[in-house]
């Protein structure tokens, strides 16, 4: 369970927020460089990066796990659970990349510059399930929201194969499996513009409805996908336009006050253990895990593109506050 929310400021900055709603918090902020050589955990197949990275995630296998990032090229990349959702590869075929589900995030940041570079590779890319994998690479069901700094928004679904990019100029995505119906749902609340229903919409474009909400419901308080969709999308509408990166992710961080799920073990097993932002103009990382009231900071420098070893910084998941005496 997670939900992504893209923020696009007056001044171009693309800035696209997610909370990660999980059992507990295995992520911390890393860099990984170009030319890092990993191993697919579904066939042992060497694959070397591109492109240097930052964002979320950890060391797993002889790989890196990477759950939210952007790489030096400005293209940002979430993964977030997909229930009931995917129809992954059983067989592989010859000749195409094969890769266990969790994988795709990070090779997609390592590997593409655009998502009109990720679109004109997409078919040689198959997600697999486990019947032919060489190590247990378990059962994970994940789609994907993606951001380039040209403001193309897309989510990426294992729903078949060759895989195809759905546009999303609404710039929300939770769990649910068909797309077409959460904007159905959404349209209780608000009245989209004739562009979004034409798909017409342009590049770039702050809002995908028209600003009038009389007589229309509130969305609930449910922390269902279809709930948190609403919800997130509602208030993403009727919040006013940052006016850069720095009003973005202050803006994106109270979106996200609308959909973050409070531990409350007694009656769901996950909650958000972290939210997190990547800017793809600052090439920057935003981090906060649960515990922490405070935000942390990591950006892509030129200077780390030079490195040849990856990173990880590990962040203290407590609260930290700033004494006045």
């Amino acid at each position: 369970m997670c939900t992504s929310i893209l923020q696009i400021a007056k001044d171009g900055s693309h800035i696209l927020a997610r909370t990660m709603d999980w059992h507990a918090l295995y992520v911390q902020p890393l860099f990984v460089p170009r030319g890092f050589q990993w191993q697919s955990v579904f066939d042992n197949h060497w694959h070397t990066n591109r492109y240097a990275l930052i964002g979320g995630g950890g060391a797993h296998h002889n790989e890196i796990d990477v759950s939210d990032g952007v790489n030096e090229m400005g293209l940002s990349v979430q993964k977030l659970t997909f229930a009931n959702g995917s129809q992954l590869v059983e067989k592989p075929t010859p000749g195409q990349v094969h890769l266990a589900p969790y994988e795709f995030s990070f090779y997609l940041l390592a590997n593409f510059a655009s998502v009109a570079d990720i679109e004109s590779h997409l078919a040689e890319i198959q997600l697999m399930s486990g019947a032919y994998a060489v190590n247990n690479i378990g059962d994970s069901e994940l789609h994907f929201a993606v951001v380039d700094r040209t403001g193309r928004t897309v989510v990426i679904e294992p729903t078949h194969f060759p895989m195809r990019v759905r546009e999303n100029p609404l710039g929300v995505v939770t769990n649910s499996k068909d797309f077409e119906l959460q904007l159905e749902r959404l349209g209780q609340y608000v009245n989209y513009t004739d562009d979004f229903e034409a798909g017409t919409v342009p590049l770039n474009a702050p809002h995908v409805t028209t600003g009038r909400f009389s007589g229309k419901p509130v969305p609930s308080g449910s922390f269902t996908p279809g709930g948190r969709f609403v919800r997130a999308a509602y208030y993403k509408e009727r919040a006013d336009l940052p006016a850069d990166e720095n009003a973005g992710i202050i803006s994106a961080w109270h979106l996200l006050d609308s959909v973050a799920v409070p531990k409350s073990h007694r009656y769901r097993p996950t909650y958000s253990v972290y939210r997190a932002a990547t800017c793809s103009e600052s090439l920057t990382y935003y981090f906060q895990p649960y515990n922490r009231l405070d935000v942390v900071q990591l950006k892509l420098t030129p200077e780390m593109l030079n490195w040849t070893a990856p990173k990880f910084y590990k962040v203290a998941d407590q609260l930290s506050v700033t004494a006045l005496n």
